[in-house]
């Protein structure tokens, strides 16, 4: 321990100097000095432990020579050793700086070694306590940290990096009331009050209003305590997190925006654990967010992994992005197709984070493309089919003309003979059928529309499969009592019916069940946008189910298509369902299917429903022979011509005949006050057939015409109607189909 001593009287430099050997076992490096100069001269130039310092010196005396030696050596402790036993002077040395104040006379060894370490370590700890505080000044200069004390009143006793947007000279001494607006204030005060009431600090956001305005500060308040433990006051720290809270706040306006998307977003790490999913995940595949967080992706939203997924997973690792239709699985395990867009994400570094993965449900859009490109395909199918349409029926016409003409003119042929010719009328009736039901799939035939009860039908069909199936196919049917009535023609809804009873037969080789129900349904909005076929409104359905061997989900879009079969060569035209969406369609319906491999098929028609009355069937009218009546048959196919002529001449009317609209509006003009009526086709060369029609009304307003083809439109139809006929006949037609006709427009007034 070195020790400065600053004394002059060598008597009392020896008198301490023996204390000091005689208490004490630490080594001691004593060096007097007599004067203050020399004394200021040695703290230059050496570092002491201690100073032991005489008021009373040769060139100083009093406190002026404590100030003096402590300006010069302010962190060495001093203790004032002096003869005068004076307690101003001692309070006032004490209050400059002086470690201690002892009496000469009144000091022995012990009190002086006591007094010098309890200097030197209250020296020590006041220095190491200084180096805290300018620690702690150093790191709050440069911290974002206000830190402040309050009193039992909360007013504010200490300030240090002041915050609220206020200086420490505007709130020193004031309450948070007195600068802060009263709600702000009022939620400060009851957070500090409950740590001065229980003593235990706490920590809190608040939100205050300040003069740059809404801010966010982390509070810490802290209890103040004394010697006794009495918590005197608040201790507090704050520090602003505004920039956090509004980041945090726009995070959660973009998790909002996440969750208000209509696409399933999903964030998966590199291991396919799943980080992310938002709420309309939630909604398409049915899992909340917290079933899923940390799974394995593929286990939740696949029933097996498709061999596309491995390769997309490839694909987004190396070039960062794939997008592509993938079959997913819901909770349910229900199976959807979904629109997949993966974008592969990267610190800044570049490394590889967590795939981002966006799924858009295009399931019904699916459905409904696939319903779409299934009309246009029948569309083509049936565009090519009616073309030859027109050309067949000119060829079949006079085949069954002759076939009904020639028993008429040779009554007496043999009867081997005369089962040739019926051969010969039944396969032309036969192609005539065939011909009308690809017509009746390409462009719908219109038939006679009246108001019909579904249900007479049903029961009427019905029998006939009783009549005619085998005992091993159940029928049983299911109709609503209160059935609504349907517009349409009752022979084409009847062959609707057996068509479909005829197909579930053979779908049953071995016998079961075939199921006919009949329901009202209202179809809305949501309904009528999830099938492109169907509108708003009442419908009728009727329901044809088997127990059959189902069809395969690879030929299901085919099965109405025309000569499109499933069956065995020789067992099926491939008509039949070609003929079924035909007729449905033609009434404004449409038809849907469900089926499952060994377990059945369902075929659903839709039909709009209709308030009118029930039509009463029509009694069929006698046929008669003519009166001798000129007849004007206008055709280019000479056969047709023929033929026609042939067979009118034998029902006794008179035939004239022309190949073409201006020879038939030649012979018209020449003999219209003898030609009873026009039979003429719609397809004719030079002149065609409307424009023919328009030619003769004007000839004559009062003009019968029948107009006739093998192929006609529902406008074109609308369009002829317009032009001044009084009827439609479709080739081919029978001569009794003919002869009804012409009685029925010559009788007309």
């Amino acid at each position: 321990m070195k020790i400065l001593l600053v004394e002059d009287n060598p008597g009392d430099v020896r008198l301490l100097q023996e204390f000091l050997w005689d208490v004490t076992s630490v080594k001691l490096h004593l060096k007097q000095a007599q004067e203050l100069e020399e004394a200021l001269r040695f703290l230059e130039q050496e570092r002491f432990d201690v100073i032991l310092l005489d008021l009373l010196l040769p060139d100083s005396e009093g406190l002026e020579t404590f100030i003096k030696v402590h300006h010069q050596a302010p962190t060495i402790p001093i203790i004032v050793l002096t003869g005068f036993d004076d307690d101003t002077l001692a309070t006032r040395a004490m209050q400059e700086g002086a470690q201690d104040y002892l009496v000469k006379g009144q000091v022995n060894g012990d009190l002086l070694v006591r007094s010098m370490r309890y200097a030197i370590e209250r020296q020590r700890t006041e220095q190491a306590l200084r180096q805290s505080e300018e620690r702690f000044r150093v790191a709050l200069k440069n911290s974002p940290i206000f830190v402040f004390n309050q009193d039992k009143e909360l007013r504010y006793t200490w300030i240090y990096n002041p915050g609220f947007g206020v200086t420490a000279q505007e709130i020193l001494g004031k309450r948070d009331s007195d600068f802060i607006c009263a709600e702000d204030a009022e939620r400060l005060t009851t957070i500090k009050r409950r740590v001065l009431t229980t003593g235990i600090g706490t920590r809190e956001e608040v939100s205050i209003t300040t003069a740059l305005g809404m801010r966010y500060y982390d509070l810490t308040v802290e209890p103040l305590q004394n010697e006794s433990q009495e918590v005197v006051g608040i201790t507090c720290a704050s520090i602003d997190i505004s920039e956090r809270k509004l980041a945090e706040e726009k995070i959660r306006q973009q998790a909002a925006l996440l969750d208000v998307t209509t696409d399933a977003i999903i964030v998966r790490d590199l291991e396919n654990r799943i980080l992310f999913w938002n709420k309309s995940a939630e909604n398409l595949y049915g899992w909340q967010a917290q079933e899923v967080f940390g799974k394995n992706a593929n286990e939740v939203l696949y029933k097996e992994i498709p061999p596309e997924v491995e390769a997309a997973l490839s694909t987004v690792i190396s070039k960062g992005q794939w997008q592509g239709e993938v079959c997913k699985v819901t909770k349910s395990r229900k199976e959807i197709l979904v629109q997949s867009r993966w974008t592969l994400v990267c610190d800044e570094r570049g490394k590889p984070l967590s795939i981002l993965s966006v799924d858009t449900d295009i399931t019904q859009k699916k459905l409904l493309e696939s319903q779409l490109f299934r009309a246009q395909r029948l569309e083509s199918i049936g565009t090519l089919a009616s073309g030859i349409a027109h050309d067949l029926n000119n060829i079949l016409t006079p085949i069954l003309a002759v076939a009904q003409l020639l028993p008429l003119k040779f009554p007496d042929v043999y009867e081997q003979d005369n089962h040739l010719l019926e051969i010969l009328e039944n396969s032309a009736k036969r192609g005539a059928d065939l011909v009308k039901q690809v017509l009746s799939f390409a462009r719908g035939v219109e038939g006679k529309r009246m108001a019909l009860q579904l249900k007479h039908l049903i029961r009427e069909v019905v029998k006939i499969l009783k009549e005619t199936f085998p005992k091993s196919v159940e029928v049983f049917i299911d109709i609503v009592p209160d059935l609504w009535l349907v517009s349409g023609d009752g022979t084409q809804l009847h062959q609707v019916l057996m068509n479909l009873c005829v197909n579930a037969r053979d779908a049953m080789p071995n016998g079961g069940t075939l199921s006919i129900c009949a329901e009202n349904l209202f179809i809305d909005e949501n309904y009528a946008r999830m099938h492109l076929e169907a509108k708003t409104g009442p419908y009728t359905v009727t329901t044809v189910s088997d127990t059959g061997v189902g069809i395969p989900r690879e030929v299901l879009d085919r099965i109405f298509e025309p000569f499109f079969t499933t069956k065995e060569q020789g067992k099926g035209t491939g008509l039949g369902l070609s003929t079924v969406i035909g007729i449905v369609k033609s009434h404004g319906g449409f038809v849907n299917v469900y089926s499952e491999v060994g377990s059945g098929t369902s075929f659903k028609i839709y039909l709009p429903a209709v308030q009118e009355m029930e039509a009463q069937p029509v009694q069929e009218v006698e046929i008669l022979a003519g009166q001798g009546e000129l007849i004007l048959v206008v055709d280019d196919e000479p056969s047709i011509q023929e033929i026609t002529k042939a067979s009118l001449e034998t029902y006794n009317y008179k035939i004239l005949t022309a190949h073409d609209g201006i020879e038939a509006i030649a012979l018209y003009a020449q003999h219209k006050h003898e030609i009873s009526a026009v039979l003429i086709d719609m397809m004719l060369p030079a002149l065609d057939g409307l424009t023919a029609m328009r030619t003769l009304q004007k000839i004559n307003p009062q003009v019968k015409i029948i107009a006739s083809s093998g192929l006609m439109s529902s406008s074109k139809l609308a369009a002829v109607m317009g032009s001044g006929a009084k009827t439609f006949l479709s080739k081919p037609y029978t001569l009794k189909e003919l002869l009804h006709t012409l009685q029925m427009v010559l009788s007309e007034n």
